[in-house]
């Protein structure tokens, strides 16, 4: 069980990202949340197996078609046992 906190950088706003990535959260059956931060970048926490967690965030570091990510930042965090996967409230 693995949990990681990431930032995303680059065009990832107005192109669908969090939603995009509530779908391919919800399939890898990994749990956690997405939003948007006020300085442009996305910022997300995923919590499940290694290899489930690895698939999401390969997905993130290309994004839904249209984004453009520059640099993904990813730190580790103590699993916490969230179930489900939401977007949250922009900060």
């Amino acid at each position: 069980m693995r949990r990681v906190h990431v930032e995303v950088a680059g065009e990832v706003q107005g192109v669908g990202y969090r939603y995009t990535m509530l779908m391919v959260a919800r399939q890898a059956e990994v749990s956690g949340w997405v939003r948007n931060r006020h300085d442009g970048r996305v910022e997300a926490e995923v919590e499940g197996a290694d290899a489930r967690v690895d698939e999401v965030l390969a997905w993130m570091a290309r994004g839904p078609r249209g984004a453009r990510v520059r640099a993904i930042d990813t730190t580790e965090l103590a699993p916490v046992g969230d179930t489900g996967f939401d977007v949250r409230r922009d900060v």
